[in-house]
């Protein structure tokens, strides 16, 4: 299995989660950005990813997502509450060609 370089979008509970089980795997996490100012002093290394992992919050998924499409990098999306967002946003990744996944639960039961 190829060892992705990921960038993780929040830090709560489930962006830790993530990032043990994406280490256990071997993967690595190239970013953890959880703020502003994260994103100030961290945005240059979303070049190194090979994608980007977001749950964050309702309010802060959808920057997270268009700064992840300015440097064409996918995301998948676990974050829930933002829906108001998405025409913009599917508009916008079908329009420029990006990769965007979301779920609302990644409970490996519901998608079997």
């Amino acid at each position: 299995m190829k060892q992705l370089k990921i960038a993780l979008l929040g830090y709560g509970k489930m962006g830790k989660e993530i990032e043990k089980t994406a280490l256990e795997r071997k993967h690595s996490i190239i970013a953890v950005i959880d703020n502003e100012q994260d994103w100030q002093e961290k945005t240059s290394l979303l070049a190194q990813a090979d994608v980007a992992i977001d749950f964050s919050t309702p309010s802060a998924a959808p920057g997270n997502i268009e700064r992840c499409f300015q440097h064409h990098l996918p995301i998948v999306v676990g974050t829930t509450g933002w829906d108001k967002a998405m025409p913009e946003i599917r508009e916008r990744c079908l329009a420029e060609n990006q990769s965007l996944f979301t779920a609302s639960n990644f409970s490996i039961g519901v998608y079997i």
